[in-house]
């Protein structure tokens, strides 16, 4: 595990510490009106993951560096009209000792509740997502074909960059029909490498 390690800016924990703080903002004068969620860090070893939930469900799991995460910590302040704070959770105490079995191959289920906030025809994807079965993939026709949409191959690869919940929503299960990767916001290097840990662990 510690030679597919990705390499990040943030290694160190104040280092980590500063770079939620400059993602999650600084919280307005108005805070006291809106609805508080908490953020914590997990350690994994495809590097740190950020945690985002309020006392009943996560509503956000990325990795630090991935794609597009400033935009949906915003996106997801915004629609919740919510001030995102350190701190910790039951959701986030529950996703920290899952995540930490999860890449020691000793968890296929998820527990931790999360809710999602998506269009209805996301919502259909990212459920049919969790209908892959750990240490197998699915091709985004097949997605496509799974919910009877069979022309929506572009509207699922959509949906799937748009999920907010990764790992225990697994659209790193999701690759090309010919076989290739395909993409993934966390990166190409970890969706090949999540993908060979869940094969490798299924055989154990």
């Amino acid at each position: 595990m510690a030679e597919a390690q990705i390499d990040l800016d943030c290694e160190s924990g104040s280092g980590l510490r500063e770079a939620i703080s400059k993602i999650m903002g600084v919280a307005s004068m108005k805070s006291g009106e809106m609805n508080l969620l908490k953020a914590g860090w997990l350690d994994t070893p495809l590097g740190p993951m950020l945690a985002v939930s309020d006392e009943e469900a996560l509503y956000l799991l990325e990795f630090m560096n991935c794609r597009g995460l400033e935009a949906e910590i915003e996106k997801l302040k915004e629609t919740m009209n919510s001030v995102i704070v350190p701190g910790q959770s039951k959701p986030i105490a529950s996703i920290q000792e899952e995540i930490s079995k999860y890449f020691k191959g000793k968890l296929v289920d998820f527990k931790t509740p999360f809710k999602t906030r998506g269009s209805p025809f996301q919502e259909r994807v990212w459920a049919e997502l969790q209908n892959i079965p750990y240490g197998e993939s699915r091709s985004y026709v097949d997605i496509a074909k799974a919910l009877k949409d069979p022309a929506a191959v572009r509207a699922v690869g959509g949906a799937n960059g748009a999920n907010r919940i990764a790992i225990l929503i697994p659209c790193h299960r999701v690759i090309n029909a010919n076989g290739e990767i395909g993409g993934y916001a966390g990166g190409v290097d970890r969706k090949k490498w999540l993908l060979a840990h869940e094969s490798k662990a299924r055989k154990l």
